[in-house]
């Protein structure tokens, strides 16, 4: 989970919401260590979580990830939720819950779903509140430079 959130400081540093996950094989290794990135690679479906998943599949010369545990620092959203399922990621580790947007605990519960067709295994992760604190930081800074701005 630390380099999970060294992904989401360097998200932050790039001007993106400092989020960042973490893939991991069965044997320890680290396949794909992301930050997010949509704003910089004009793609909304850059979460650091699907960024982490294409990296790994790349690496695995296969799609389907299981045995792999995916360190994340907030609670999915649901199209990640629904990109770890197809992924058949067996782990999946949170720093801290999203109740906004977040799709594992809160809103749709997607894996709770009868039509979801791989569950990984979920942890809370350690780090939740130093993920938290980078979120609230890096939003009350974008408020403050949005006000001085006059926007």
């Amino acid at each position: 989970m630390a380099l999970a959130m060294e992904a989401a400081q360097n998200a932050a540093k790039a001007g993106e919401t400092p989020v960042g996950a973490v893939i991991v094989s069965s044997d320890g290794d680290v396949l794909a260590a992301l930050g997010n990135a949509p704003i910089s690679s004009h793609d909304p479906t850059a979460h650091a979580e699907i960024r982490a998943i294409r990296a790994a599949a790349v690496i695995a010369k296969n799609y389907r990830l299981t045995g792999t545990s995916l360190y994340v620092t907030l609670e999915p959203c649901a199209m990640c939720a629904g990109a770890i399922s197809h992924a058949r990621v067996s782990r999946l580790v949170i720093a801290a819950s999203d109740p906004k947007g977040g799709a594992v605990w809160h809103g749709p519960k997607f894996f709770d779903q009868p039509t979801c067709h791989w569950r990984p295994e979920i942890i809370e992760g350690p780090f939740e509140d130093e993920s938290s604190a980078l979120l609230k930081s890096f939003f009350k800074a974008r408020r403050r430079k949005a006000r001085s701005d006059g926007e």
